[in-house]
């Protein structure tokens, strides 16, 4: 290899059967019995792909711990030490960093065909443009720093939208890629069509919280581009700090939302040091090649625009991107990786489930008087979850400072003693005491389906967590994560259920699938009593309860905010659906409590809510569905569609009727299902003095599979899927007529 890079490019990963570099290759499983979505077809995302030719990926274990680099916070509440990932098979410097030099103060110029150009090069009727994407990043081993990337693109706007997109920029920061990161030294300008030049002005840059089709809140350094027009050329860099992370496993993304005529990135890696990178969903030809001054470049060109949808795979599974890492590792086959691999991760991690006196005593407290192998881990689940203060999680009280004070626990007795430990502390405590109890009990490592579908064909752990913990009962084995307080017991964060779970051993380390939680474990369930009256105003109280991965996200989104923050949160929910919706005596339960539903209840008014046209009144039924449009809005998908967790819904809405109003002529939705994946079924009624409306909903989606088949579906199944739920909506839109004087009716 060469003494300057050591670059070594890994083989494009190969097709597979069932899954691909590109995208997880549909699977027929069943053909659905609604009518009218006869065509609806389920495509597993679960199973492992067919053994295929090797990676050129070597075992990389750098001394330096990886960052976790997870789309949205990965285990806010639990981390394992990354030694365990990290095994220092090979040893080599520590990777630092120091800024690379600032980007030249004076811009690039301006090509006269760059401001003549009428349409985009890479799409035809794209809206805008860039014309090229640089970014420069440098690793020296002199001086420890942060990694440090100089960010330069040039953007063409064609028309009106193109102006309206492109104008806004936000650039976001915070804790992404692994790391706090910082965005420094904006600078920007905008050349009109006739060549004059303004520029954008330092105070005219500001800070918000943007929130992306994801649905994930994120902040942003925002600022408006000066006098665009079309046929503007707008161009703008900036300086993008990662604080105490290095080059190591860092990804470089190739898309934008806009198509890109050229990106290239200038690498400077460590000297001396072998470095690989792997490409994923970009040409096969992508390579690095020798440039000037230590610098290695690739350039790709004609880079088609990336647009987020809603429901779709993870971003790194249908984007333009490229990992790139060190290593001094030989190639090794994806069988022969894991095995070694889950060997001698093993060996690390059994002292750290140690047990002695102190440990089995207190299991034996903690089991009493449990006689079945469920009742025995229940109590120990519950016990570390319940008996040991949680020093990971935001709700345990303690201040940054007495985190920073409190000694590591280098055993699990050292946990007990204490009576306190970091999330990772009480999982090993768990192990610890489930193996006292007579248990096998192992660390589980598992990828996150949130960042992207594992393949174990990238003989490479850079995408496992040492997640969970894995404890044999008769056959079987089942997963426990007493370390996240939100989780309960007998599911995991949705992230890791139906994932491939790495169970290590000194001899046969084996794949097992985590189970997948059924549509009743995530429940919303919800309940209003209301009051309409004559003038289509609704009010009356409202609770909402959240269980399953509903409430892990629910608790996890405001176990950090204030009483107030969470209080304004629902309200910017609420309005968001209902804008002239006035909430009061809002009451927010169980905010940071690891076993009972999160639960909001208020009172509710909402002026306006039933149309009123003379003497009657048309009423929407499905409160909680108000002003919520179609799922899927477009007519048209790029990406495959793809839900994160199989949920029920449940609500019963009361609404008492205006005095001298009646149903008129009233009528009730059919209910409709699709076998064990999906039903939906609404009864409409009045009761006996025809002065209440009762509403009851009940829908579940994600049911009759064990795996993602339930959860996954191609693109080309769009149209009968979008066919489904806008069947939904419409459904949930059905409205009932009140007339005034009307005689009675009855359901």
């Amino acid at each position: 290899m060469s003494h300057s890079l050591c670059l070594c490019v890994s083989v494009a990963l190969p097709r597979f059967t069932r899954m691909n570099r590109h995208r997880i290759a549909p699977c027929p499983l069943a053909l659905f019995s609604v009518p009218g979505l006869e065509s609806l077809v389920a495509h597993s995302s679960a199973a492992y792909p067919e053994p295929t030719p090797p990676y050129l990926k070597p075992f990389s274990r750098p001394d330096e711990p990886r960052k976790s680099l997870r789309s949205g916070e990965r285990f806010k509440a639990m981390k394992f030490p990354r030694s365990f990932l990290f095994l220092p098979l090979s040893v080599f410097c520590l990777i630092v960093l120091t800024a690379p030099p600032a980007l030249a103060d004076d811009w690039k110029p301006v090509d006269p065909a760059e401001l003549a150009l009428k349409a985009s090069v890479v799409e035809k009727d794209a809206d805008a443009e860039a014309i090229f994407w640089e970014v420069r990043v440098e690793d020296v081993a002199e001086v420890e720093g942060d990694l440090i990337f100089q960010h330069y693109i040039r953007i063409k706007v064609f028309t009106e939208r193109g102006r309206e997109s492109q104008s806004k920029v936000d650039i976001l920061f915070g804790k992404i890629f692994g790391s706090n990161t910082k965005i420094k030294d904006i600078a920007g300008r905008t050349i009109k069509p006739d060549g004059t030049i303004v520029e954008l002005k330092k105070e005219d840059v500001f800070e918000r919280t943007i929130v992306r089709a994801s649905g994930v809140k994120a902040k942003a350094k925002s600022f408006a581009m000066p006098s665009v027009e079309p046929g503007s050329i707008i161009e703008y860099r900036w300086r993008e700090v990662r604080s105490n992370q290095s080059a190591n496993y860092v990804r470089l993304q190739f898309q934008r939302e806009i198509p890109v005529q050229n990106i290239s990135y200038y690498l400077k890696p460590l000297p001396g040091v072998a470095m690989r990178y792997q490409p994923f969903h970009m040409p096969d030809d992508t390579k690095f090649v020798k440039d000037k001054n230590g610098y290695f470049r690739m350039t790709v060109n004609n880079i088609p625009a990336f647009r987020e949808e809603p429901r779709m795979p993870p971003e790194n599974n249908v984007r333009s991107w490229m990992l790139v890492y060190y290593t001094a590792d030989p190639q090794v086959a994806p069988e022969k990786y894991w095995k070694e691999f889950g060997k001698r991760v093993h060996e690390i991690l059994k002292p750290l489930m140690k047990t002695n006196d102190e440990v089995k005593l207190a299991t034996t407290e903690a089991v009493g008087d449990a006689t079945t192998p469920e009742q025995k881990l229940d109590r120990i689940f519950a016990f570390c979850r319940t008996k040991i203060k949680n020093a990971s999680n935001d709700a345990s009280g303690m201040t940054a400072e007495e985190r920073a004070k409190a000694k590591d626990n280098k055993v699990p007795s050292d946990t007990l003693k204490r009576g306190m430990g970091s999330a990772a502390d009480i999982d090993l405590l768990f192990a610890a005491m489930a193996t006292a109890a007579g248990f096998d009990a192992r660390v589980a490592f598992v990828a996150d389906r949130s960042d992207i579908f594992f393949n174990p064909n990238f003989a490479n752990a850079y995408f496992l967590e040492p997640a969970n913990i894995a404890v044999r009962v008769g056959e079987q084995w089942r997963f426990f994560n007493p370390g996240f307080n939100y989780v309960p017991e007998g599911m995991l964060r949705w992230q890791e259920e139906g994932q491939s779970a790495l169970i290590t051993d000194p001899k046969e380390p084996v794949f097992v699938e985590t189970p997948l939680s059924g549509p009743e474990k995530s429940v919303e369930k919800r309940t209003a009593k209301l009051r309409l009256s004559e003038d289509g105003t609704l009010e009356g109280d409202v609770r909402i309860e959240y269980t399953g991965q509903f409430a892990i996200e629910k608790k996890a989104a405001n176990d950090d905010d204030s009483p107030a923050q969470r209080e304004q949160n629902l309200r910017d929910e609420i309005k968001a659906q209902m804008s002239t919706a006035e909430l009061s005596n809002i009451q927010i339960e169980n905010a940071t409590d690891p076993v009972k539903p999160f639960a909001y209840s208020f009172h509710i008014s909402v002026p306006g809510y039933a149309q009123r046209t003379g003497k009657r009144l048309f009423l929407q039924p499905a409160f909680f569905q108000h002003g919520i449009g179609p799922l899927f809005p477009t007519s048209s998908r790029t990406h495959n569609i793809y839900f994160h967790y199989p949920w029920s819904e449940e609500d019963v809405v009361t609404i008492e009727l205006p005095a001298g109003f009646a149903l008129d002529s009233p009528d009730q939705p059919a209910p409709f299902a699709s076998g064990n994946l999906t039903r939906y079924d609404v009864k409409i009624s009045v009761t006996q003095d025809q002065r209440t409306l009762v509403y009851k909903r009940n829908f579940f989606f994600g049911g009759g599979s064990t795996g993602l088949s339930a959860l996954y579906y191609d693109a080309a199944n769009y149209g009968p899927l979008k066919t489904y739920f806008d069947t939904l909506n419409k459904t949930d839109n059905h409205t009932i007529t009140l007339k005034q004087g009307a005689a009675t009716a009855s359901k």
